[in-house]
């Protein structure tokens, strides 16, 4: 009799740690799918346009006086000024540099510099800059520039830099791409894990640059910043982890 009445009491024992364990075990799984995560690397690209272009020409003047070369190269500025005035922009646009001594001296047969003795002459040298939002018609004028050539001006006119004055508005606008992108990926993975992608963790911005649309250039760690095209191509990536429910 007294074995008898041992045997509920061990039966609810029994039951009562089988469902202990089984709340114990829910509660891992349940603790263990909280920490379930899924990163995925997001990104964006879109094609743009400069909207500014700067441009830079330089003249020089060369004589054996400094005088004589001063002369002439202011000259030379007044002819530069006038002839950039002529092609429609304003004079306040127009932005000279210091003026650029060199001293040049006897050379040797082999082509050294020979300065030890007196100066055979002097080359003054001096740039100018102009920038507009008119991106074709400082183009134009980088071709033609070189006719100031025919007016005596000893000129040489350089590549324009084709540049973007909204990079950080469009960066704004490639996050939210990026992460969308991110979005998908992680909710597509999750899908065929059975899954869903539940509340976001952590995002970090990688890289973000602007190449030359089309051109083969290299990517570069710390972005990529292309001034020599006009058309170009913006691009961002962002790793983001969301957690899993």
């Amino acid at each position: 009799m007294k074995g008898n009445a041992l045997w509920p009491a061990a039966a609810l024992l029994a039951l009562g740690l089988v469902g202990a364990a089984w709340t114990l075990g829910a509660h891992a799984m349940g603790v263990a799918n909280s920490r379930a995560t899924i990163t995925v690397t997001g990104s964006a690209k879109k094609t743009i346009r400069a909207d500014l272009a700067v441009w830079r020409g330089s003249f020089n003047a060369q004589s054996p006086r400094i005088e004589d070369a001063y002369a002439e190269l202011e000259s030379s500025a007044r002819r530069v000024r006038a002839y950039l005035v002529g092609k429609g922009f304003a004079d306040s646009a127009l932005v000279f540099s210091q003026v650029q001594t060199q001293t040049q001296f006897r050379r040797s047969r082999e082509g050294m510099e020979l300065s030890g003795g007196a100066p055979e002459g002097y080359r003054l040298v001096q740039t100018v800059e102009v920038r507009s939002r008119d991106v074709e018609r400082l183009e134009r004028l980088a071709r033609e520039s070189t006719e100031l050539i025919r007016q005596g001006v000893r000129f040489e006119s350089y590549p324009p830099e084709y540049l973007v004055t909204t990079l950080a508005d469009l960066k704004v606008e490639m996050l939210a791409a990026a992460t969308r992108d991110a979005k998908a990926r992680a909710s597509e993975m999750a899908r065929n894990a059975g899954s869903k992608v539940g509340r976001l963790r952590s995002a970090r911005m990688g890289v973000f640059q602007i190449t030359g649309k089309n051109l083969n250039e290299d990517y570069s760690y710390g972005g990529a910043f292309n001034t020599s095209s006009k058309e170009k191509t913006a691009s961002i990536t962002l790793r983001v982890e969301y957690q899993m429910r």
